[in-house]
């Protein structure tokens, strides 16, 4: 009970606060959404994604995480296309959907949710924690396949709705992440210590103000958005995210032999709300930003109760 209490306080509810203040802020300045995420897309993502990818040390057992955060991205893509078109949803709403359940919060939800379940109760351990390490080392490479892909494919899908498919792609083309992902791996194999510039405590800023500032601006944008809470297209999003989801990394951990620390990793990372990243991007691309938004809150809000469950169901499925 105390790690549910412990979840909530900690994680969950200060997400809401930041929210919470972006809402108030709107309501009492006018703040330009436009602006805002100018500087998630063009500075603070980009800065998040290098320091993160030049940081963690990259091992075998961290690139077959890595492939199989891909094989549950690929997985949702074609559940949310089969769904989608069986739904009969229009080309936009059809890539919002893919959107909504494709990508999730793994950044600033996943990662401090991992370090709160991994470094407390029976996984706490005197001085250096190696199942902390194994399971941070883990999320970075859900980490890294979401946000490399949130911020071009989702990119894409959101664009190419409302713009021919060239013009779409000439604007993933233009976001700086996907040279950062390439300029971190190139800057790894050099052998220099690239933190000891001067520019990396800027970068290591950056990096740090994306949580807050990615929140703030959903919040923002919430406070400008039509709430329909009987929409079916948006429950039917969380339902895949927060429990197919965590189905889906069972089942693909089962086939690769995953066990133990990573296994409970993969599957936990699954069980987090929807990208605010993607409310974010529909917003810049006019594509759906109302349902977007809606299902990045109703994912929030249910996956307080839908977590606890994962979190234990993780841990007597795959014992250390």
């Amino acid at each position: 009970m105390s790690l549910i209490f412990y979840i909530l306080s900690h994680n969950i509810l200060p997400l809401f606060a930041l929210i919470g203040f972006g809402i108030l802020l709107s309501k009492k300045f006018k703040l330009d959404m436009n602006t805002l995420t100018r500087i998630i897309f063009y500075l603070l993502i980009p800065s998040f994604t290098f320091v993160n990818l030049y940081e963690t040390k990259i091992v075998i057992d961290a690139v077959k995480a890595m492939g199989i955060a891909i094989l549950i991205l690929v997985i949702n893509a074609l559940i949310s296309l089969f769904l989608s078109k069986v739904r009969h949803y229009d080309q936009g709403m059809r890539n919002a959907f893919q959107n909504s359940i494709m990508f999730y919060n793994s950044g600033n939800f996943g990662v401090p949710l991992i370090t709160l379940v991994f470094s407390s109760g029976m996984y706490a351990l005197s001085g250096d924690n190696p199942y902390l390490n194994i399971a941070l080392t883990t999320q970075i490479m859900v980490l890294v396949v979401q946000n490399v892909t949130v911020n071009t494919l989702g990119f894409y899908n959101a664009a190419s709705s409302n713009l021919h498919w060239k013009k779409a792609i000439i604007n993933v083309l233009k976001m700086p992440t996907i040279y950062c992902v390439t300029l971190a791996f190139v800057l790894k194999a050099v052998p220099y210590d690239m933190t000891q510039l001067w520019i990396w405590p800027a970068l290591t800023y950056a990096k740090n103000g994306l949580t807050p500032i990615a929140l703030i601006t959903l919040g923002v944008q919430l406070s400008q958005t039509k709430f329909d809470f009987t929409s079916k297209k948006v429950y039917l999003a969380v339902f895949f995210r927060l429990i197919i989801g965590p189905v889906i990394a069972f089942v693909l951990v089962k086939l690769f032999s995953v066990d133990g620390v990573m296994a409970q990793a993969l599957i936990i990372s699954t069980a987090v709300p929807t990208a605010v990243n993607t409310s974010l991007i529909a917003a810049e691309c006019d594509n759906h930003p109302d349902f977007a938004s809606q299902v990045v809150l109703v994912s929030t809000l249910i996956c307080g109760v839908t977590l606890v469950a994962v979190i234990y169901a993780a841990a007597r499925l795959f014992p250390i």
